[in-house]
């Protein structure tokens, strides 16, 4: 008998959160909007790296629309923390709106 295979998927504050190298995904893709983070600066802490600047995108699922269209809104933050705080943010409105 075959094994099933469950996947968890993470989620930070109701929202699924899918990391590929250091891209990180942040939304349901069935919604309106999703967020992309990208890494672009990391620092050593002991023996770990932490992201220490992200760049975030706030993106249109609509596969219709052209790539750069898709972006709503962009920013930049220190940490990952401040990410996901604004991210959960514009989430957050765009569900409401």
């Amino acid at each position: 008998m075959a094994d099933s295979k469950t996947t968890d998927i993470f989620s930070y504050k109701g929202f699924p959160l899918v990391r590929n190298k250091d891209t990180i995904y942040y939304g349901n893709m069935s919604d309106d909007y999703v967020v992309m983070i990208q890494i672009t600066e990391k620092k050593k802490v002991g023996d770990i790296e932490v992201a220490s600047k992200l760049k975030l995108y706030k993106m249109s699922t609509d596969e219709t629309k052209n790539p750069l269209e898709r972006i709503a809104k962009t920013s930049e933050k220190d940490g990952l923390y401040a990410a996901l705080d604004i991210a959960y943010v514009w989430l957050s409105r765009a569900q409401t709106a």
